[in-house]
């Protein structure tokens, strides 16, 4: 566009100059079409004897004998605010903003993706919306296993997780269910972010005592921060304990029932039992009743 306009100007303004090998407006440098104004333009462009072609443009330069009144002087002092202003335009703003396009990629390109970044979370939010289309902000806790399992590392498990691995960091996340069976937006993405970061690796006393030490701290950090939203973030242990059913108390039966079905115990034999009998096996956690509370 850029480019576009300014040979139309320069085609009005200079396209009567006569051609002059001695001078920079010659019969391959020249506004009398527009196509070679284009080429005029992309050379001053690329920063060749721009100057030269300007001043071949100022007033009192000979017409062409083609013009309509080759009596008078051609050319017109706008040359210097037309030349001036083009490569001002062309070298200072364009090739800037060519360069920043290519070092916006190279550092997309060359991002760490083992590190969170924004990025995740509008993947987080992406994926989230499939399983709740309704956005109540809560979905089912047998939902949790295909959801992360589908969204990539570092925020997600990924497709090519084992499934132990996935359970284990499951009941490391530890996120109360409520009556429905389903967990929330904002407890799930904290306790995937403290999942990754490595923060809760300690043993149960010590895991406590971060909880409370970070809950002072959001606290100080945002005093006016409501209550319930704390409570989401880091869900008290009143909420994890005392028969409160959570993800990873739920998680951690599937493990140990998945490990017992591994043993020669857990194998039942065709004899004992008729295989039409048999429970079907899926690649999907089974559903526990969220209605019996676990201790």
């Amino acid at each position: 566009m850029l480019f576009f306009i300014y040979a139309i100007i320069g085609m009005q303004v200079f396209g009567n100059i006569a051609l002059d090998p001695e001078s920079a407006i010659t019969r391959h440098n020249n506004f009398r079409s527009f196509v070679q104004g284009l080429m005029l333009l992309f050379r001053c462009a690329t920063g060749e004897a721009w100057p030269s072609i300007m001043l071949s443009c100022i007033k009192g330069r000979p017409c062409d004998p083609l013009a309509k009144k080759p009596e008078l002087d051609c050319g017109s002092n706008l040359a210097y605010a037309y030349f001036v202003s083009f490569i001002f335009f062309c070298s200072f703003l364009m090739l800037n903003l060519f360069v920043a396009v290519i070092m916006d990629n190279f550092d997309y390109l060359t991002r760490d993706s083992s590190i969170l970044g924004a990025h995740h979370l509008d993947e987080f939010v992406r994926i989230w919306a499939e399983y709740d289309p309704n956005a109540t902000g809560k979905i089912h806790y047998s939902e949790m296993y295909d959801m992360l399992k589908n969204m990539d590392p570092p925020l997600g498990f990924g497709n090519k997780c084992p499934n132990r691995l996935a359970y284990k960091k499951l009941i490391r996340m530890n996120m109360p269910v409520d009556d429905d069976g389903k967990v929330n937006f904002t407890t799930t993405l904290f306790a995937l972010i403290r999942e990754n970061l490595s923060i809760k690796v300690r043993s149960a006393d010590e895991m406590d005592q971060a909880d409370d030490e970070l809950r002072d701290t959001i606290r100080n950090i945002w005093p006016l921060q409501a209550k319930k939203m704390l409570d989401l973030l880091i869900p008290r242990n009143e909420e994890l304990s005392k028969g409160k059913l959570t993800v990873g108390k739920i998680y951690a039966a599937l493990l140990i029932l998945e490990s017992w079905r591994s043993t020669k115990f857990g194998r039942i034999e065709p004899a004992v039992l008729p295989v039409s009998e048999l429970p079907k096996q899926t690649s999907d956690p089974p559903h526990i009743n969220t209605s019996d509370s676990v201790t």
